[in-house]
């Protein structure tokens, strides 16, 4: 056979296989020192680790690792996030808390405030009830006070009458009519009114009638139902009748 100058020997090809790289994928992969530690992390919160390879070129196992680390920080992210979500409501239950508390110290501080007004009004209408007694008392012990006074005079003037000698029916009368308009004057002073009827309606609240007469005898004529004379004068304080009048009345 004729030899060609490009063909090797079996042992020359022999020795080329031994030296050619094998393309057999290893059994282990060594762990890539960037990638992160996620047995420390919480079970629902590690992240889907991407599976390499063996066979991969060394572009798809840097992929690999890179996409392992965005996954890991981006579980990071999230539980940070839920930590700060757990946080937060946490923190507005203590403003309100707060909130409340100062709410509560200024109705207290109210009620406090009202409770001092209500006892200071209470001691007030107290003290107002018992000077409205007191005033009844004296009105009904010193009522008479000024209708007392206004017949001193009376009787002063009653006294000298009776310590004059020698007196004449005239001087004596006098004195008797200046007596009675001392008198007519303290009734006044004690809205004490006279009643005197003569000629007017027969009144049965002011009046009391004692006899019927004949009014067309009488001179002038009396109107039948008027009075015709009066017997006893009545008296009235103020509206209220304190003695009805005694009269005669027309038939």
């Amino acid at each position: 056979m004729t030899k060609y100058p490009f063909e090797f020997s079996d042992q020359t090809q022999q020795g080329q296989k031994a030296d050619a790289p094998s393309t057999e994928p290893p059994e282990n992969l060594a762990a890539s020192p960037s990638e992160p530690d996620l047995s420390a992390q919480p079970a629902g919160s590690r992240p889907h680790a991407e599976t390499i390879d063996p066979g991969s070129s060394p572009v798809e196992t840097d992929r690999a690792e890179a996409s392992s680390t965005q996954a890991a920080q981006s579980a990071q992210s999230t539980q940070a996030a839920q930590t700060a979500q757990t946080a937060s409501p946490a923190g507005d239950h203590d403003q309100s808390s707060a909130d409340q508390q100062a709410e509560i110290a200024a109705l207290a501080a109210r009620l406090k405030e009202r409770e001092d007004q209500l006892i200071r009004l209470t001691a007030e209408v107290d003290n107002m009830r018992k000077r409205h007694s007191q005033e009844l008392a004296n009105a009904s012990k010193f009522a008479i006070e000024g209708f007392a006074e206004a017949l001193l005079p009376v009787g002063d003037s009653l006294e000298m009458a009776l310590q004059l000698p020698n007196q004449t029916l005239e001087g004596l009368t006098d004195g008797v009519n200046i007596t009675l308009r001392q008198l007519y004057q303290a009734f006044e002073k004690g809205r004490l009114h006279v009643v005197n009827p003569v000629g007017e309606k027969f009144d049965p609240n002011r009046h009391q009638a004692i006899s019927m007469v004949p009014g067309t005898s009488q001179d002038p004529p009396v109107a039948s139902g008027h009075v015709v004379t009066v017997m006893q004068k009545g008296y009235l304080i103020g509206e209220r009748v304190l003695r009805p009048a005694l009269v005669a009345v027309a038939q």
